[in-house]
């Protein structure tokens, strides 16, 4: 440390004291090489001697090196070789191991792969979890494994997207084959509801015994034939009925709601299958332009909609949670509402009643056909009774014109039966019953036309058409008699009544078809009771029930001769007026003919020929029409003297007229239609011939003297009347006496024509001003 240290000189004096001290080292070991330099040469000279012994040794040593080398060469390469081996049996003993852990993976994965190619999703989907959850953790490490657990999401959507397409391709096969499916159930319950129907005829032994005879003669035959040909029917195409598993394949439906379920996706695939559904369902419902004028595209739409609702009740049942009961019931109420909505708009345009006939059939087998299969379908039943007044709409519309075709047809003549096979015949129609005609040897003439019979058997027609639509409503028989009552009182107040007004108005009637409606009419409401005999043995209720309703169609043959007898005295008072048109009188003839003008004879005569046809009317009826005619010849004649246009009348046209008057009063004298009391008839005339009377007396001061005493002479003779009377017979008096106003008589008749119209025109002021 002091070599180091500041002192001067230090390093100096540490080198000369090393140096000092090598130096005696170097002294003490020279001293000791001298002390053993003996032994050192002892020792080389040795070690030369040993040399030899060496080198002998080493070539010893290197050939034996030598050999031993070259006998190790064959050990080193068999141990060499051992070593190897065992290398290679660790080696496969290690690949052995793991090919056993790869193995599965592989096996499993070439499983996967199989069951894709042959479409076995839902097996896929659960090797897939196996691969997953149990043999790829084992070699995840190798890279294979690792490729295939790329590949698994993958393939899990490939089996989405192809089960996807798989079921699209469902929905589009269900959609074609839903008409065919619903054909097909719609058959199997019609066919299975006539099987029960016969069933049950065949052990109701008094079903339809009160019926009428001929007809139920033709209804159970065409029921036995009916049935037959069903039963033959369901016998030759049994081997094809088919269902709805046997017509879809459902199979695409099931993988993929597993696969969806699988994959923890159920829910949706159960929101798309849903909702893919309504779409189709609100195709289904949409109803073609056209589908009211044919019943097939009525048939077509119904079938659509079974083989939709079969699907969804198929699916309901074959699987747990895609479809509940809640959806069906709320697609089915949708879808109920459109249909009804549809019927009902599509129906109102069917004018033809076998269509709605066909349609009612269909809607029944319809809603028989969803009823079985769950669905609620009672306001189907109550659509029915809306469509029903359409049906009955539309019976009365064919009906209307099947009574314009009868009494078009008609003669209008009593029906000739020549022996007693056509009287069988006609009774055999129409319930007609006359004792004293049953007297009578043939050939005789039955009162009323064809038409009667004809019109009965069609109100049958009617009654049986009404019928057919009432079948298989689920109704009791009460109700039924009422609808078949109700709808036949229908007819016979609207429909009836409406042609039989429409014919009364015709011109082409003439008075003798007028009196044979009238007579028609009574023999068709006499027959009434007999319809209504008629619908209680169709219905098999008895008319002494307390809700029973009544025909009051007997009010429509009233009205129906009420008209016809107002008809009959228009047209009598029609034909006076035509031959009143007639007459040509000439106003201003200095004397009359002797004789009554040739109209009003011809008129006479016409009216005589009329009259003698009421013979068969009702008393008071040919009494009204003859009093009425008188009366209106009357008061025709009445204004044909008052005629404002005739401004002119002379003493020998007062004297023509007076004679046609009497010929008047002589044919109601006559007593043309029997029953009139005294001179009830002449009274008709009673104005004309105080009238008259009074011209032709020139009693002018007895009529002023007694004018508006009860026992006047002239009490029917208006003073207004006289007035205009003898106005014109002083203008024409003044017109052809004007040469002769210097003759005394002349001018004191014209003084009295003044004096008479004063005083009358004195009286008619007097009494407007008393009005």
């Amino acid at each position: 440390r002091s070599v180091y240290d500041d002192q001067p000189n230090a390093h100096q004096k540490f080198m000369e004291k090393l140096d000092a001290c090598i130096r005696n080292h170097d002294r003490e070991i020279e001293k000791m090489c001298n002390f053993h330099h003996q032994g050192f040469v002892d020792a080389i000279t040795e070690l030369l001697k040993v040399r030899a012994d060496a080198e002998k040794l080493k070539v010893q040593v290197t050939d034996t090196n030598r050999r031993l080398q070259d006998a190790g060469k064959e050990v080193i390469a068999q141990t060499e070789e051992i070593i190897r081996c065992r290398v290679q049996q660790r080696n496969i003993t290690t690949v052995v191991e793991k090919l056993q852990l790869c193995l599965p993976v592989l096996e499993m994965y070439s499983k996967l792969k199989e069951q894709m190619s042959v479409k076995r999703y839902y097996s896929a989907l659960k090797t897939m979890e196996q691969l997953e959850n149990l043999y790829l953790p084992r070699v995840s490490q190798y890279r294979f494994c690792q490729i295939m657990i790329e590949n698994l999401p993958k393939l899990r959507e490939e089996i989405k997207e192809i089960s996807m397409s798989d079921l699209k391709d469902f929905l589009e096969s269900i959609r074609k084959h839903s008409d065919r499916i619903g054909e097909t159930a719609m058959k199997q319950a019609q066919q299975q509801k006539t099987f029960s129907t016969a069933l049950q005829k065949q052990n109701n032994v008094n079903y339809g015994r009160n019926m009428h005879l001929g007809r139920n003669r033709i209804l159970e035959s065409k029921n036995e034939i009916t049935l037959k040909r069903t039963f033959e029917d369901e016998d030759e195409h049994e081997e094809e009925v088919l269902t709805a598993q046997d017509l879809v394949d459902f199979s695409p439906v099931y993988r993929c709601l597993h696969i969806y379920s699988v994959l923890g996706d159920g829910e949706i695939f159960e929101n798309y299958y849903r909702k893919q559904r309504r779409k189709q369902a609100r195709l289904v419902l949409q109803p073609q332009s056209s589908m009211h004028e044919t019943v097939e595209g009525y048939r077509r739409y119904f079938s659509q909609i079974v083989g939709f609702f079969v699907v969804e009740d198929h699916i309901l049942h074959v699987t747990q949670g895609l479809v509940t009961r809640t959806y069906t019931d709320e697609l089915w109420n949708m879808a109920l509402s459109k249909i009804i909505a549809v019927l009902r708009t599509h129906s109102s345009y069917c004018s033809d009643p076998d269509l709605v006939l066909e349609l009612k059939n269909l809607i029944v087998v319809f809603a028989d056909t969803l009823q079985g299969y769950g669905f609620p379908v009672n306001r189907l039943f109550d659509l029915l009774f809306e469509i029903r007044d359409q049906y009955n709409e539309t019976l009365l519309k064919k009906w209307s014109g099947l009574f314009r075709d009868i009494f078009e047809a008609d003669n209008y003549s009593p029906i000739p039966v020549a022996n007693e096979e056509e009287y069988r015949v006609v009774i055999s129609k129409f319930p007609f019953q006359d004792p004293e005609l049953d007297k009578q040897s043939f050939p005789k003439k039955l009162p009323m036309s064809q038409s009667v019979p004809q019109i009965y058997m069609q109100v049958k027609e009617f009654i049986y058409a009404s019928l057919k639509f009432s079948e298989s409503l689920h109704r009791s028989s009460t109700e039924i008699d009422d609808m078949l009552r109700k709808s036949t009182n229908l007819l016979l107040t609207r429909t009836l009544s409406s042609c039989l007004q429409n014919l009364i108005k015709k011109p082409h009637i003439g008075l003798t078809e007028l009196v044979q409606i009238i007579i028609n009419t009574t023999h068709l409401e006499q027959a009434c009771k007999y319809l209504e005999d008629f619908i209680s043995n169709i219905t098999n209720i008895s008319q002494l029930t307390v809700h029973t309703a009544r025909l009051y169609g007997l009010s429509t043959f009233k009205d129906a001769r009420h008209a016809a007898e107002g008809e009959i005295y228009t047209k009598l008072n029609q034909k006076i007026d035509e031959f009143i048109q007639i007459a040509d009188y000439d106003w201003t003839m200095s004397e009359s003919d002797g004789r009554a003008s040739g109209y009003l004879m011809d008129l006479i005569n016409f009216l005589r020929s009329t009259f003698q046809v009421f013979t068969h009317l009702p008393g008071k009826v040919a009494q009204t029409a003859c009093m009425s005619a008188c009366q209106h010849l009357s008061m025709s004649l009445m204004q044909m003297l008052l005629d404002s246009e005739l401004k002119q009348i002379s003493m020998g046209a007062i004297q023509q007229f007076n004679l046609d008057v009497i010929q008047c009063e002589l044919f109601a004298s006559s007593e043309p239609v029997p029953g009139f009391q005294g001179d009830t008839l002449q009274l008709a005339f009673i104005d004309l011939r105080q009238l008259l009377d009074l011209f032709m007396v020139w009693d002018w001061s007895t009529y002023l003297a007694d004018y508006g005493q009860a026992t006047s002479k002239y009490l029917r003779v208006n003073p207004s009347t006289a007035l205009t009377l003898l106005e014109k017979m002083k203008d024409s008096s003044k017109k052809n006496n004007i040469f002769a106003q210097f003759r005394k008589n002349d001018r004191d008749k014209q003084k009295l024509i003044e004096t008479v119209v004063k005083q009358l025109r004195s009286l008619v002021n007097g009494m407007s001003q008393h009005t």
